[in-house]
């Protein structure tokens, strides 16, 4: 672990914005793949926005799925999912998309699987949630995550300039943009938990790429003649420790979560551990050089210029 960690906290040299061009064509390519995804076969909606019940069963002896399956087919309550989780044939969700949209509808449905399954089948968890309620879910999450978007690019623009603002919020975009694209793409179950991870995740690399930012400005003040690229290079080589110990020990958690945190959390999880690998990417290889491509130094002199005559 010394060794691992002596070797993370060394200096290094790396050409980061060398390789804006991989990066960027990287990024799109993902982009793109998520896009595509969303519009081909959109996204696997859990409960919360599909609407419909949700029922968590165990049994103290193995259940077979074909015969639980066929029971519950056979009361006609509309389209139903049946999964096995855990490692034995005992603990199962049922996930049915009810036919009506009030909750005393649905709740006659809960009933029915109640008596279809018998006494023997313990029912540890219920959840119901309207269809009406379900596409206020999607219409509400869409808007807060485009909120969020807005506030951090204000905040950036305040507490730094518009180009620092463009460069985080675009590669805020992107992260948020490809999580919802990896749960597209493998059809991972999309429910409220995945989009509380995402607004984290967001602030996650807001607060990754707000401390690069301040040692590119802190550089721009120290290192008037250096050439912009090489000081976007030395600063992301300067921060370079800091985000890869912290992204390090975040992903250590999540993978806990992941594995221990049972079905409840699989989404979440799923949605942290990835948005802090490409929050980690956006922020190295985004964030940073994107600011090469504006005339920062200038801004920053112009700035204190306009400081300097106020004051004298």
């Amino acid at each position: 672990m010394t060794k691992f960690i002596g070797f993370i906290t060394r200096k290094t040299d790396f050409d980061f914005v060398g390789k804006r061009k991989v990066a960027f064509i990287f990024s799109l390519m993902l982009v793109i793949a998520s896009i595509f995804s969303l519009f081909w076969q959109g996204l696997n909606y859990g409960i919360d926005f599909r609407g419909g019940i949700l029922i968590e069963v165990h049994s103290d002896t193995p259940l077979d799925i074909g015969d639980m399956r066929q029971t519950i087919n056979d009361l006609k309550i509309g389209d139903i999912s049946l999964q096995s989780i855990g490692d034995g044939d005992q603990d199962f969700l049922i996930h049915t998309l009810g036919r009506g949209d009030d909750e005393k509808t649905q709740m006659e449905m809960v009933e029915k699987i109640k008596s279809a399954l018998g006494t023997g089948v313990i029912f540890q968890k219920v959840e119901v949630v309207g269809p009406k309620v379900g596409s206020e879910l999607v219409y509400k999450s869409i808007i807060a995550s485009i909120l969020a978007l807005l506030a951090i690019f204000i905040y950036i623009w305040v507490r730094f300039e518009w180009q620092f603002a463009v460069g985080c919020t675009l590669s805020l975009a992107f992260v948020m943009l490809t999580t919802v694209g990896i749960f597209s793409i493998f059809q991972i179950d999309f429910s409220l938990n995945v989009v509380a991870a995402i607004l984290a995740v967001a602030g996650y690399a807001t607060n990754d790429t707000i401390v690069s930012y301040d040692r590119v400005r802190e550089n721009l003040r120290k290192y008037r003649k250096m050439e912009l690229n090489a000081l976007v290079n030395r600063s992301t080589n300067d921060t370079l420790s800091r985000t890869i110990l912290t992204g390090t020990t975040t992903f250590l958690a999540v993978i806990v979560l992941l594995v221990l945190g049972g079905e409840a959390l699989r989404g979440f999880s799923i949605a942290m551990l990835w948005g802090l690998l490409i929050g980690t990417f956006s922020s190295i290889y985004v964030a940073m050089p994107i600011l090469s491509l504006f005339d920062v130094k200038k801004t920053i002199e112009a700035g204190e210029g306009t400081s300097s005559a106020s004051v004298s």
